[in-house]
């Protein structure tokens, strides 16, 4: 990504105003955009809202003991960090960076002048 300018958004003031359900992924919305942000081992990392197989939304799924972000449809697993599809389906989760300052928890997201901002998969 060198060279990629990344925009960090801000979207909430501390990790306790996120609403993690029990699986620790809360949904967070930026300009009509959903992304879930998942805590584990009390570090928070931003994947994308919807699957990218079955595009169902990712935070009806969980977060294994291993880091993978789980699909709750067919179960493939996502590397929360690389977004690698650790279960071997040939998938990739798309990913954001999360940055927890003082003044808040954000997002990074990469933006390309002239083609606007990745898209989100959902």
């Amino acid at each position: 990504m060198t060279g990629i300018p990344m925009q960090w958004i801000k979207v909430a003031e501390n990790s306790d105003a996120l609403l993690f359900n029990a699986e620790q992924i809360a949904v967070v919305t930026i300009a009509g955009q959903s992304y879930c942000i998942g805590r584990y081992k009390e570090q928070l990392f931003g994947f994308a809202y919807r699957c990218p197989h079955a595009a169902v939304p990712l935070s009806d799924g969980y977060i294994d003991t291993h880091g993978n972000v789980v699909c709750p449809l067919h179960f493939y697993k996502f590397s929360i960090v690389s977004g690698r599809n650790v279960s071997g389906e040939g998938y990739f989760l798309k990913t954001w960076p999360v940055e927890c300052r003082p003044d808040g928890i954000y997002l990074g997201r990469t933006f390309t002048p002239g083609q606007g901002e990745d898209p989100a998969c959902g």
